[in-house]
């Protein structure tokens, strides 16, 4: 669970909230965003051996682990991936990066790519890990989609149901999502599972969380909708997916992300959803491959 020469910090951004994280290195900025329900803490085998080449920044997403929790809006804009994006960079440039690339996995995947498009200047290149975009998985839902990711609309749905169904006992909703999405056995131990079943403890994550699917299901598959065929991402594009989970098993990742990005590259990865923790060495050497070159944006 350390990380080794990695320092933690505490940034406020403008919105009032703060986000938390740890950085380290030296090289080229790359900021790691994780998913749920997890925290940066998910980097933990991958990050060490990336700052031994660059400046890594793991954060919490805005909502989750040690992060701030924003005010609620009636439509659930605090929460969306525009905002969290938004914030992100600002913590980004706060820490003297204008420029950096970003590995973004779960949500902090969909935060990367939101960010790339609405701020191509600053991301230089991005790779997302077990993904498709959020647009495209609410349009292509089907039944599979319903039983699989039922995890969506049921922290989607209306206030307070989730929250008050979740409070009565957390680790009952973070062990099924750790347990049932990995394949790799004993990559999660149990002090790292320990430490994403309290933050989940906190009623005000537990609320954000289920703001932000909120947003997933309203702003965000607008938003996706409005740039689609009309935006797309210019900087590289690296995805990576589990061989064994929903993305390899429903899409074709790599054509849907051409359709989103001018360059993508990618496969699959011998793990299941949880990449960075269950194939460490794999994710960590794909990601040094692919920023490694220099990014040229188009």
């Amino acid at each position: 669970m350390v990380f080794e020469g990695i320092e933690e910090f505490d940034l406020p951004t403008s919105s009032g909230g703060s986000v938390h994280g740890r950085r380290g290195g030296r090289g080229p900025p790359v900021l790691l965003l994780h998913g749920i329900p997890e925290t940066h803490l998910m980097w933990h085998r991958v990050a060490p051996a990336l700052a031994e080449r660059f400046t890594v920044v793991a954060t919490d997403l805005r909502g989750y682990g040690d992060s701030g929790t924003p005010a609620d809006a009636p439509d659930h804009a605090p929460h969306s991936m525009r905002a969290i994006a938004a914030e992100q960079a600002e913590v980004m440039a706060a820490l003297g990066h204008d420029e950096f690339a970003v590995a973004g996995h779960d949500r902090g995947g969909r935060c990367g790519y939101r960010m790339a498009l609405d701020s191509p200047d600053v991301v230089t290149a991005l790779a997302v890990l077990d993904i498709v975009p959020t647009g495209e998985a609410f349009d292509r839902a089907g039944m599979d989609f319903a039983l699989g990711y039922w995890v969506w609309s049921f922290l989607a749905a209306p206030a307070p149901v989730p929250e008050r169904l979740i409070a009565a006992d957390p680790a009952v909703l973070v062990e099924h999502m750790l347990d049932s999405w990995s394949d790799v056995a004993g990559a999660l131990p149990a002090a790292v599972r320990a430490e994403y079943v309290e933050k989940f403890r906190d009623p005000a994550t537990v609320h954000a969380v289920c703001e932000e699917y909120r947003a997933a299901a309203s702003l965000d598959h607008q938003h996706d909708l409005a740039d689609r065929g009309r935006k797309r991402i210019r900087c590289p594009v690296l995805a990576l997916w589990s061989a064994t989970g929903a993305v390899a098993r429903w899409y074709e990742p790599l054509r849907i992300w051409r359709q989103w990005a001018e360059e993508v590259s990618g496969t699959a990865v011998r793990a299941g959803h949880f990449l960075p923790e269950e194939a460490p060495e794999e994710t960590t050497r794909l990601l040094l491959d692919f920023l490694a070159p220099p990014h040229r944006r188009r």
